[in-house]
């Protein structure tokens, strides 16, 4: 059969979402979060030639780390880790149970810790916030190919 054929009433590859979503319950189980997203990345690159940079890579495990450690420290039960990839980024998005929005803190070099959100807000093309009828979503957008005379996040050089 050729491909066409065994294509036939499917939609279009770059039509169909490329996605994972896993949930993870314990601290212990972040490490196990940030592996997904290396192994969902490299598996899309990899089987359908999807473009995702070195930097991508680790900035798109950086965030989900991030995002994970903070539902996992400041909310109750367990969170819900979604992957997709759209538009040329990936969006992490991170559900949680807890009802408390976060914030991110003033400048303060002299605080040790507490950057997480300033870190996944410097890397994401785009950062979200969204109360849900039960806690919160946060989704951040990390761009996959870097652009020539962009920065981290894609966002044009100025």
């Amino acid at each position: 059969m050729d491909a066409a054929a065994q294509n036939q009433g499917q939609e279009p590859l770059a039509d169909r979402p490329i996605a994972v979503s896993a949930t993870f319950g314990s601290s212990a189980e972040i490490a196990e979060a940030r592996d997904m997203a290396r192994d969902f990345l490299t598996s899309v690159q990899a089987e359908l030639g999807v473009p995702a940079s070195a930097r991508a890579m680790g900035m798109v495990q950086l965030v989900v780390s991030e995002l994970v450690t903070n539902a996992r420290k400041h909310a109750p039960g367990p969170c819900r880790l979604d992957l997709e990839i759209s538009e040329g980024a990936v969006q992490v998005t991170v559900w949680d149970s807890g009802t408390a929005l976060p914030s991110v803190q003033a400048t303060d070099p002299d605080r040790v810790g507490q950057h997480g959100l300033e870190i996944v807000m410097a890397v994401s093309r785009t950062f979200h916030v969204h109360r849900e009828p039960v806690g919160k979503r946060i989704t951040a957008s990390v761009v996959l190919a870097d652009a020539p005379g962009g920065d981290a996040a894609g966002r044009p050089a100025r």
